[in-house]
């Protein structure tokens, strides 16, 4: 699936890599893009940004 995932304020490019995604900066926020295997997966980024102390705005599955 591909996923689009918004948090609050800026992410280095190594976290997004680490992450498997790419990352656009917006104003107030950064976009973080890419597709993700399956649900665990998933689960697995979001527990990363959590970590990383990220503030989770948005996670939306984009069209394939």
């Amino acid at each position: 699936m591909i996923l689009e995932i918004r948090v609050r304020g800026p992410v280095a490019l190594e976290d997004a890599d680490r992450l498997g995604l790419r990352a656009e900066t917006a104003p107030v926020a950064t976009v973080l893009r890419g597709q993700v295997a399956d649900k665990p997966a998933l689960l697995g980024a979001l527990e990363r940004i959590r970590a990383d102390g990220l503030e989770l705005i948005e996670v939306r599955r984009l069209p394939s």
